[in-house]
């Protein structure tokens, strides 16, 4: 059924742009048709194709309790600008002080288990929430940004989240994404000019330098995946 879904989607919309892949997802999927940002370049282009389109995509966003003053900065800055609505969702509680009483607030520091177990509390719960009921997931992956994620398609089966992930930006490089926000004025993190290029939870991310793969600013003491759950590519 799913992979059916999946090649469907493919032939109908193999000569449309982005625009009108997304325009066709929000009438074809009517209210199921979710986009998750966390603020970055790439999610900040689509946020911009959904809004300048007035397009009935809901977008949201997971607010860890642990994200950067300038994520804040440009979150505010895109509600601003493209007066629309930025769903939060924010991970449970009581989970979060159960985690900081056993272990301690830096415990992700010690095993990849334990940053993990941070990211499934802080990140996956909280998304596996927001995507629940919905056909499909919009996002901003792209396929340079490592090497795991180079296989990735267009369109997906996420058998994780029971879900179809649309990956609108999955063949442009940074340099096309850095020309469309410059192009478009769109809000940016300011850390971007900074050197980091990942921008996650402020304890697990840092700035990289120019020679350095895009994921190795994230959870950098680690010799990983890079990845924290929400994508497995």
């Amino acid at each position: 059924m799913s992979a059916t879904t999946v090649q469907n989607l493919k032939n109908a919309v193999k000569d449309f742009s982005i625009e009108e892949t997304l325009a066709f997802l929000a009438n074809e999927f009517k209210d199921k048709v979710v986009f998750s940002t966390s603020f970055g370049q790439e999610d900040q282009v689509i946020t911009a194709l959904i809004a300048n389109n007035d397009l009935p995509i809901t977008i949201f966003t997971l607010d860890t309790g642990r994200l950067f003053q300038e994520t804040y900065d440009v979150f505010h800055k895109t509600l601003k600008k493209y007066q629309i609505d930025i769903k939060t969702y924010f991970p449970d509680t009581t989970a979060v002080q159960e985690l900081l009483n056993k272990k301690g607030p830096n415990s992700f520091y010690e095993s990849v288990e334990n940053r993990k177990e941070c990211c499934f509390i802080r990140k996956v719960a909280p998304l596996t929430k927001a995507l629940n009921g919905n056909s499909i997931w919009i996002t901003g992956l792209r396929a340079e940004q490592s090497e795991n994620r180079n296989d990735l398609d267009l369109f997906e089966y996420d058998s994780n989240f029971d879900i179809i992930k649309f990956n609108p930006l999955l063949r442009w490089t940074l340099q096309e994404v850095e020309e469309y926000l410059e192009k478009n004025n769109v809000p940016q993190n300011t850390l971007h000019k900074k050197g980091f290029v990942s921008i996650g939870c402020a304890p697990c991310t840092r700035a990289i330098t120019p020679d350095e793969d895009i994921r190795a600013g994230r959870w950098w003491w680690e010799s990983s995946h890079k990845e924290c759950g929400l994508h497995q590519k």
